[in-house]
């Protein structure tokens, strides 16, 4: 039986396990950004200045560990996408011949690759030891010949060349070219632009002050997407982004009267997209985010937090992650909160904490985390007898009881459906 369709969604969730629950062949139009192969860490404040997100882009296990992670994710894309469907993969220089070679080819066939589109910058990438690193790889394949491709929606300002430039008798101004072999004559009207090569050097990355930017460390151009999104789909064609980060994907679909769907793994990010398309007056649904406490165990570390902080709590997360000082964050109130992902919490954590608290002058604290053993109430009681310190020790469940949130325990979740919906505000 074929599964329904629901567009305009956000989904919350590995993308490989989010795919599987789409009907075959349903998608127009597929770009990929996904984490590239390239062992940086990102540490970033978003641009509202409230909440962090930070992610590793390390692969344990090396580069065939990475390409094989790609390639369950990009089988699951070629199923769900149409016979008359594209597919963008944005991918650098570490694995781009990598994914070429061992999952695109084989899957969609040699022959079915369009293009192989170089992205070339200006910002960034500089060194001393090499050329300095300007471009990414955007590689096209199409699942069949019978594909979607608006040339003329995508122009560009043809540059005037050495040939003669001559008027028509509507006064438009061209230039001919005469084929050496056949003899045919082309003629190319100036006002009508051309086609793009594969080699893109009019779309500059997002600098520090663009209007546009968000603060995500892998952002790309709306310019970029929205020469994809109009050159390989139609209005009304679903447009899916399997690893959407910000969601510029969505946005720009949005604008150019595509339906779509956004899968991302973070519920931070997911937050952020909602937000986004909803100033474009988009009706806006995530569907995923995490309803059991096996789910949030589950999330990275900076997921969990930022969670907790900015959504459970509407607290803002520490700008310093990666030497945050024993703080986390703080809540609308300014009282410091540290987030354990662990159970049975003890002594030495709280001690800890008070250290901090105190470090920024402050008499009240908070710690949330699974579980806190007998040691942890003991140091709690005794920093207020002794300290005058107030901290709090809040479960997850006392916390989710509190914000009437439930997260039902394991024995419970063969009773959840696969994504529960759940709007972000």
């Amino acid at each position: 039986m074929q599964k329904e369709l629901r567009t305009n969604l956000i989904y919350c969730g590995d993308c490989k396990e989010v795919l599987k629950q789409l009907p075959e062949e349903s998608v127009d139009l597929i770009y990929l950004d996904p984490p590239f192969f390239s062992n940086k860490h990102y540490e970033v404040i978003w641009g509202d200045g409230a909440e962090l997100r930070a992610f590793e882009d390390r692969w344990k296990g090396g580069i065939m560990n990475y390409i094989e992670w790609m390639k369950e994710r990009i089988e699951q894309c070629y199923r769900v996408l149409k016979r008359t469907g594209s597919l963008y993969l944005h991918c650098d220089t570490h694995a781009s011949h990598y994914l070429k070679v061992y999952v695109l080819d084989p899957l969609f066939g040699y022959n079915q690759m369009v293009n192989e589109i170089v992205w070339c910058y200006t910002i960034g990438g500089k060194s001393k030891q090499s050329f300095g690193r300007k471009h990414d790889t955007i590689f096209l394949y199409a699942k069949s010949d019978n594909y979607t491709f608006n040339g003329k929606a995508v122009s560009i300002e043809r540059p005037q060349t050495h040939m003669k430039m001559r008027i028509d008798k509507n006064g438009r101004p061209y230039q001919e070219k005469k084929d050496a072999k056949t003899g045919k004559i082309y003629r190319y009207f100036m006002d009508e632009g051309k086609i793009p090569e594969d080699y893109w050097t009019d779309i500059e990355t997002i600098n520090w002050e663009a209007a546009e930017r968000l603060g995500y460390p892998t952002q790309k151009p709306e310019a970029l997407l929205e020469r994809i999104v109009k050159a390989s789909s139609n209005g009304g064609n679903l447009v899916l982004d399997p690893f959407c980060g910000c969601g510029t994907t969505l946005v720009v679909a949005q604008r150019l009267k595509r339906k779509w769907i956004g899968i991302d793994v973070s519920p931070t990010a997911c937050k952020l997209m909602m937000a986004r398309l909803k100033k474009q007056g988009a009706r806006v649904e995530i569907v995923g985010m995490p309803t059991t406490v096996e789910d949030l165990k589950k999330l990275p570390p900076f997921e969990f937090q930022n969670f907790v902080v900015a959504y459970l709590l509407l607290g803002r997360v520490s700008p310093r992650k990666s030497s945050d000082m024993g703080i986390d964050g703080y809540n609308i109130e300014g009282t410091p909160i540290q987030v354990k992902q662990s159970d049975d919490v003890g002594r030495n954590v709280i001690d800890n904490f008070e250290t901090a608290i105190k470090r920024v002058n402050k008499k009240k604290g908070i710690v949330i985390a699974f579980s806190f053993g007998k040691g942890a109430y003991e140091e709690v009681a005794r920093a207020k007898l002794k300290e005058e310190l107030d901290i709090r020790l809040i479960t997850l469940k006392e916390l989710l009881k509190e914000k009437e949130i439930r997260l039902p325990d394991k024995k419970d979740q063969k009773e959840i459906t696969h994504f529960t919906k759940q709007q972000v505000f």
